[in-house]
């Protein structure tokens, strides 16, 4: 989470609560509003990561920025993960082409392909995809991954001499904020699930199982 005042200071909290995004996204909000010395009425723009990820935690969060902006009469603003690591990778000095990895688990993983040069331009959509038709894909090419996804699957990455890491497991939150800063507000903010939900396939399986 970030936060950024009328004056420019900028606060950011990370907490790694995996699992427990109820009873943890709402006490941060409030502990990073009180670092700021602000109250929720404070807020003009509520920014949220729309994915891609797992279902709950996405619900969890676009509710809960949803609820937010209304209670403080402020516009909303969607951005993506894959997005925000593409930004944080420029801003920290990567250039070239950029393939953003969130892990999707079940051994996939999300990603979208950007060009990092002047700017961060997108080169393809989000998909959903496996390492090893990433790798299959990006041998040849001179490329650099970064996400969680590039993390958990590292080993498998590094074994092809065109692919280089850039370590960079969660999105940058204040990227949210200054890309969201350039944008108009979302009458909408649609999920980008990319799959169905786990639940969802693990039933499919079960109905088909003889």
């Amino acid at each position: 989470m970030a936060l950024r005042t009328s004056e420019g200071a900028e606060f950011e909290l990370l907490a790694n609560d995996e699992r427990h995004h109820t009873e943890a996204l709402t006490p941060g909000i409030r502990e990073l509003l009180g670092k700021a010395g602000l109250s929720a009425r404070s807020i003009d723009r509520v920014v949220v990561d729309r994915g891609p990820g797992l279902f709950t935690g996405l619900r969890v969060g676009i509710a809960t920025a949803i609820g937010l902006s209304l209670g403080a009469n402020a516009d909303l603003v969607g951005v993506t993960s894959l997005e925000l690591l593409a930004h944080g990778a420029h801003d920290l000095g990567v250039r070239g082409a950029l393939v953003s990895c969130v892990d999707g688990r079940r051994g996939e993983v999300f990603v979208q392909t950007f060009d990092l040069d002047v700017g961060v331009v997108a080169l393809s959509e989000p998909k959903v995809t496996t390492p090893l038709s990433l790798v299959g894909e990006w041998g040849e090419r001179e490329v650099t991954f970064t996400g969680d996804g590039a993390a958990r699957y590292d080993k498998e990455f590094r074994r092809v001499d065109t692919i280089s890491i850039f370590d960079q497991l969660v999105p940058p939150p204040l990227e949210a904020i200054r890309l969201a800063a350039l944008r108009s507000p979302d009458a909408t903010i649609q999920p980008l699930y990319l799959r169905e939900a786990d639940a969802v396939a693990n039933f499919a399986t079960r109905e088909r199982t003889p």
